[in-house]
């Protein structure tokens, strides 16, 4: 179990900073392009959810990798099945495909739930 908890992390890690990184660093024209929702939010909204995914991502990993409060790692994937969720709501009144937020918050869930159950 440990090591199913360990990949999927770091699966959701790696989408959340490769994402997070996107909102941080593309130019916001460039990103709207790309991800038409962008154009509903102000660009320091923008950023701010890339901070908070960047900031969920290494909350996945580093608590555990460290082996200091490693309760933050469930409470990470928690935070991100929250944020998938504002996610999949914006999908659904723009009437875009929410399938890949949901795939994100079973896997969030996955972790967040062996995390607080003690695996």
């Amino acid at each position: 179990m440990e090591i199913a908890i360990w990949i999927v992390s770091g699966l959701l890690a790696l989408v959340m900073l490769g994402a997070g990184a996107a909102k941080l660093f593309v130019p916001r024209e460039k990103h709207v392009a790309q991800q038409p929702w962008a154009g509903d939010f102000s660009h320091t909204q923008v950023r701010l959810i890339g901070v908070a995914e960047v900031l969920a991502a290494g909350g996945l990993i580093l608590p555990r990798l460290l082996d200091i409060a490693p309760i933050l790692s469930p409470l990470a994937a928690a935070g991100i099945v929250l944020l998938q969720a504002g996610a999949a709501s914006v999908h659904i009144r723009r009437k875009e495909t929410f399938v890949p937020n949901l795939v994100i918050i079973v896997l969030a869930g996955f972790v967040a739930t062996a995390g607080f159950l003690g695996f």
